[in-house]
């Protein structure tokens, strides 16, 4: 199941942003991926129902979130997103990748295998 995460989620589940003094400190447990989006982004409605797929797929092994570029304005600047669909792509013990874009089913697969190592 994606899950919607606001500024104070994210700094629970992924990275506090306002206290990393520029150092990536990931707090979950395994992988994610967070597609940054807003409610009017076409692109971004056909993302939503591959995004589910995903995480119905990989559940256990990835989580995955939504980001509302519209109500987390704030927390979408720290990530210089400037085009929607945006995904953040948070492997373990690594950096995370950004990718802006919409991508299909077969590239998002592709990027869980190669970026966050998860089969």
């Amino acid at each position: 199941m994606v899950k919607v995460l606001n500024k104070e989620s994210f700094k629970e589940r992924v990275h506090d942003i306002e206290n990393a003094k520029g150092d990536w400190n990931f707090k979950g447990d395994k992988p994610c991926i967070i597609d940054f989006y807003a409610d009017w982004c076409q692109p971004c409605k056909m993302l939503a129902p591959i995004l589910e797929n995903i995480a119905n797929e990989y559940e256990g092994k990835i989580d995955v979130y939504k980001v509302n570029t519209e109500s987390e304005q704030e927390l979408s600047a720290s990530f210089g997103i400037r085009s929607i669909p945006s995904l953040l792509f948070v492997p373990m013990g690594e950096s995370p990748q950004m990718a802006a874009g919409m991508l299909d089913e077969k590239a998002l697969k592709s990027v869980i295998t190669d970026v966050l190592k998860v089969n």
